[in-house]
């Protein structure tokens, strides 16, 4: 029963928030009233960004999406992101139907350009979109990075860092070896 009364609430919370939304966003900002957000979650929309959620999007709480300016993220239909996932784009994040996110997730469409004179200071950046594809289980703690294409059907271990291509119907895991080493004590 408990689980009903939160599906309600979670309901009635993201279409109010979402009707908020679009009346400060109107052209950049399309949804429609079938998606369960937590009260706890946090969207963040710039000028001239754009951002379009599909039918039956489901967010738990700790999930931020912030769409910087002339930037867009489309999220397909039945997809889900567990508690503490983050979404920031300053410029394209596209992500398929039927993907599940676990915790943790962070997807980034750019890095700093620290390389670039006061890049930090004056926050530039380097950007490339990240596209995520149909039916992808991405595990939690995984980071995606600019640039990164998922293929169809994948399956992404946790606590990986990507960054690249990757065809559809792989399963991404990294092998961990454990290195212990001895030090000598100094005075």
């Amino acid at each position: 029963m408990k689980k009903y009364i939160r599906a309600i609430i979670c309901f009635m919370f993201s279409l109010i928030k979402f009707c908020f939304i679009k009346m400060f966003h109107f052209k950049g900002f399309e949804f429609t009233p079938f998606n369960l957000f937590s009260p706890l979650t946090e969207i963040d929309l710039s000028d001239k960004s754009r951002f379009k959620l599909n039918k039956f999007v489901k967010a738990r709480s700790g999930t931020r999406i912030k769409v910087r300016e002339s930037a867009s993220v489309e999220i397909g239909e039945n997809t889900s992101f567990n508690h503490g996932c983050m979404i920031i784009s300053h410029e394209s994040i596209k992500i398929g139907k039927d993907v599940q996110v676990g915790p943790n997730v962070l997807i980034y469409d750019h890095d700093h350009d620290y390389r670039a004179e006061d890049g930090l200071k004056r926050l530039k950046y380097k950007t490339a979109p990240v596209e995520i594809g149909n039916s992808v289980w991405i595990g939690a703690n995984v980071v995606i990075l600019r640039g990164t294409v998922i293929g169809d059907n994948c399956v992404i271990g946790a606590g990986l860092v990507l960054k690249g291509y990757y065809e559809n119907n792989l399963i991404i895991t990294q092998e961990r070896i454990e290195l212990i080493k001895k030090y000598q004590k100094t005075n």
